[in-house]
């Protein structure tokens, strides 16, 4: 059914009635059980799925559907709140909590109808850049089983045991999206948490604007930089989620009210109106040959169009990570505060006295990853350090911000930056390395924009020699989110990146049937690519 479904708008199709949402739900189910290897899922709403669905059909079927994704599948980061459905943000801390109330953008999708398949696999309280250290065990990339890095490793190699990571934080909802178990996912996005997996997963990742969509009911990490991600299989997907989702929030101070605009993006765009710039500054130490053999590509690909291209300089993006570090690591020693084993979650039998409880609980709820920057960011707000680190890095995220701002008043439309520095690691090799030092490497291209609180898109380019997705990212100006995604599809549109299809039978290579358990993805060209949306 899902190979059908790429071939037409989905929307679409139910509306007319070429399928039904319960028959698209059960599909999904099964996919996800069907890939549970990959751990994308950390709770699947099955019940609650297929109920969503049935009243779906019901709207459908008397021409009365609540908008275009009304019955469209989707899962969501289990960072979120979710009504009566447990939320853990991957730690031990969490686990049980089952929230009162909806975040405000996963009701704003059940409004208009879609259907929630589950919560979504993160890095504990989303602090990672490979979705590996959640409670429940590392996400597997689904391009892990994909036919060509199979053939790339094929040789003396164990893929139950060289499969690659999906990068973090948001690394099962891009798996969800990248193993056709769901349409959309809802990601979060502090320094890059949803372009990053989406680059390693080979789907598009939006982080809109800062303030443009809600934070109420997301379970914060750094409030200054949060963002509730995008991810879906084109462009133009998530531009359809982002007019769903966009606009104020009584509940949420901090968002701003957009003018309505069509959800549909214009086919019609001439590229050469558009300036893209190309910093100099993100040609960084660690650049993968494939990333930067791509980035030339697609650089000169626009050039070829008419676009005008031209080198810019960001000065201040060489002290962005460590900026980054100092403002992350403070303000999630404040969040994490608030879980003490009294109000909910966690709560350690040591309570010999209330300071032994709140430390036990917190030793005994928290990873290691999240202890260390608590730990970091309460000494970078000591009296004694708060302005030599807080303050300083306060200034110098001004700087970095006003380099995008001095770029955008020169006449750039967009940027184009690598998203990684290459494509997916080995987890083995990925785990070598401590947490600190690989969130570093990984979010070197995409926390500038989290602190400028600018608009990106990661746009998949192409498979590298291993025969892993690549990603580049295009950043935009501030509410120019829209403008920014008409662009990244004129990008997609050319690229012709492939996607991930299923075998449909189920006897495997060696001739036994029921080989649905190790049964192995492998890639298509989809041609008809720009026509599997939800719109």
């Amino acid at each position: 059914l899902l190979g059908s479904v790429l071939r037409f708008r989905v929307s679409a199709a139910l509306r007319d009635g070429r399928m039904s949402a319960t028959q698209l739900c059960r599909t999904c189910l099964d996919r996800i059980q069907e890939t549970r290897c990959l751990n994308a899922y950390i709770t699947v709403t099955e019940d609650l799925a297929m109920r969503q669905a049935l009243e779906a059909d019901g709207r459908l079927s008397m021409g009365k559907p609540l908008g275009p994704l009304d019955g469209i599948p989707f899962s969501v980061k289990d960072n979120f709140c979710t009504k009566s459905i447990e939320t853990t943000c991957g730690s031990r801390m969490l686990r049980g909590y089952r929230p009162p109330f909806h975040a405000t953008v996963v009701q704003k999708l059940l409004d208009q109808g879609a259907v929630l398949l589950g919560k979504t696999n993160l890095d504990e309280f989303a602090m990672g850049a490979g979705s590996t250290d959640s409670v429940f065990g590392p996400v597997r990339n689904p391009w892990s089983y994909a036919t060509p890095y199979c053939t790339y490793h094929s040789e003396g190699k164990d893929p139950e045991s060289d499969w690659v990571i999906t990068g973090g934080s948001s690394g099962g909802s891009a798996a969800s999206v990248a193993s056709l178990s769901s349409f959309l996912s809802l990601g979060s996005d502090t320094g890059g948490s949803t372009r990053n997996p989406g680059s390693l997963c080979g789907v598009v990742a939006l982080k809109p604007t800062y303030g443009l969509l809600s934070r109420h009911g997301l379970i914060p990490l750094v409030n200054s930089m949060d963002v509730p991600g995008i991810l879906t299989r084109n462009v133009q997907d998530a531009a359809t989620v982002l007019g769903v989702l966009q606009g104020q929030d009584e509940k949420d101070s901090t968002t701003v009210s957009v003018p309505d605009s069509p959800a549909s993006l214009p086919e019609d765009l001439d590229i050469r109106d558009v300036c893209v710039g190309i910093p100099k500054e993100y040609h960084a130490p660690g650049l993968s040959a494939d990333t930067l053999a791509q980035w030339d590509r697609v650089a000169g690909m626009f050039e070829q169009a008419g676009a005008r291209v031209m080198e810019v300089s960001l000065p201040h993006t060489q002290h962005s990570i460590v900026c980054y570090h100092v403002l992350c690591c403070s303000e999630v020693a404040s969040n994490m505060a608030r879980f003490d084993g009294l109000q909910y979650g966690h709560r350690s039998e040591v309570d010999s006295s209330t300071e032994a409880l709140y430390a036990t609980t917190r030793h005994e709820g928290f990873n290691d990853v999240v202890r260390r920057r608590v730990l970091s960011g309460n000494y970078f707000l000591l009296k004694q350090s708060h302005e030599r680190y807080f303050v300083k890095a306060q200034q110098v995220r001004r700087l970095i911000a006003e380099d995008f701002w001095r770029v955008f008043r020169a006449g750039v439309d967009v940027l184009l930056t690598p998203t990684t520095l290459g494509d997916a690691a080995r987890y083995a090799d990925f785990i070598q390395e401590d947490n600190r030092t690989r969130s570093a490497q990984e979010d070197v291209f995409t926390q500038p924009v989290n602190m400028a609180g600018l608009p990106a898109v990661t746009v998949p380019t192409a498979l590298s020699s291993r025969g892993l997705p690549i990603g580049l990212q295009l950043i935009g100006q501030t509410l120019q989110d829209r403008k920014l995604l008409t662009v990244a599809q004129w990008m997609e549109q050319r690229l012709d990146f492939p996607i991930i299809c299923f075998h449909d039978d189920t006897q495997g290579q060696d001739g036994q049937t029921g080989s649905r358990e190790r049964m192995q993805f492998r890639i298509i060209k989809d041609n008809t690519k720009s026509h599997a949306v939800i719109k």
